[in-house]
C-alpha cells in the first residue's frame, strides 16, 4: 500500500548515490513519495542540492553547514558556506542542516567553535526568514536555547530525551523522526509521545536504513505502519498529516 508522503530529510547529493541517483529518485516516486527535502551540509553538497531541486520539481533544497565543519573547518571554509547560503537562499526552502553535535566534540574549545558557527547560521535563517533544520546530538536542549527566536524549526532525526521533545513541541517546532523508528525502541517511544501536528518523517538517506544496506527515500514508507500502530491510527492518516506538516514547515 503506498501513500503520498514527503521525505523531509535526505542526502541524495552524497557520493553513495553517484552510481544510481536518478534511479533512486524514480524508485521513490514509484513508492508514493511526492516530495524530497534534500539537505546540503557542505559547499559542494549545497551546490548539488540546488542542482537537484532545479532539475526535479519534487526535490527541494535546504542549504546547510555540517556541525563537523563548524567544529573543525577552517574559517575560510565556514565563511564560504555562509556566503553561499546567503546568495542562494531564494532557491532554497530552508536553512540547514546545521547545529551542535556534542558526541564528537572532545574539548570545550571545539564546542565553542561549533556553537559560534551555528549561531551565524541561526542569524542567517532569521535575516532570511527561512525555516531552520537543526542537527542536535547530545545537545538538544542547548540547541533549543539558541533557536528560540526562529519561527519555524525542524529538529531533524530527533533522538534526544522525551522531556526536551516536549519543550520543543511546546514552542510549536517540528520533530522529524527517521526510519530508525522501525527498529529503535527509544524512537518508537518518541513517536508515540509526539503530537501528530508536530511530526515529520525522514529517511536521512543514505544513513539509518530500515532495510539492509544503504537507505533511500523510497524506504520512508516503512515508518508509516509502525507509527500508525504506535499511535493507534490509520496509516493513511499518518501519511496525510506528516505530509501536510512538511508542506507547512517548508512552505512547499
Amino acid at each position: 500500500m503506498s501513500y503520498p508522503i514527503i521525505d523531509s530529510h535526505c542526502h541524495l547529493d552524497f557520493p553513495k548515490f553517484n552510481r544510481d541517483r536518478e534511479e533512486t529518485i524514480l524508485r521513490a516516486r514509484e513508492a508514493g513519495i511526492v516530495g524530497m527535502i534534500n539537505s546540503g551540509i557542505t559547499l559542494k553538497g549545497n551546490q548539488i542540492s540546488l542542482e537537484l531541486s532545479e532539475k526535479h520539481e519534487d526535490i527541494h533544497a535546504t542549504l546547510g553547514l555540517s556541525p563537523d565543519i563548524g567544529r573543525g573547518g577552517a574559517d575560510e571554509e565556514i565563511n564560504d558556506i555562509l556566503a553561499q547560503i546567503e546568495a542562494n537562499a531564494g532557491k532554497a526552502v530552508g536553512i540547514g542542516e546545521a547545529g551542535l553535535d556534542f558526541q564528537d566534540c572532545k574539548t570545550n574549545e571545539e564546542r565553542e567553535r561549533q556553537t559560534a558557527a551555528f549561531k551565524k547560521v541561526i542569524e542567517l535563517a532569521k535575516e532570511l526568514d527561512k525555516p531552520l533544520v537543526v542537527h542536535a546530538r547530545l545537545a538538544e536542549a542547548e540547541v533549543l536555547k539558541l533557536v528560540r527566536d526562529i519561527d519555524t524549526v525542524i529538529y531533524h532525526c530527533y533522538s534526544g530525551p522525551a522531556e526536551t521533545m516536549q519543550e520543543i513541541v511546546d514552542k510549536g517546532y517540528y520533530i522529524s523522526l527517521a526510519t530508525l523508528v522501525c527498529f529503535s525502541e527509544h524512537h518508537q517511544a518518541l513517536a508515540e509521545a509526539v503530537p501528530l501536528e508536530n511530526l515529520l518523517l525522514e529517511t536521512d538517506s543514505p544513513f539509518l536504513s530500515s532495510r539492509k544496506g544503504r537507505n533511500e527515500p523510497a524506504f520512508i514508507v516503512d515508518s508509516i505502519p509502525v507509527i500508525a500502530q504506535l499511535k493507534g491510527m490509520d496509516p493513511a492518516e499518518i501519511a496525510k498529516s506528516t505530509t501536510e506538516n512538511a508542506r507547512r514547515a517548508f512552505n512547499i
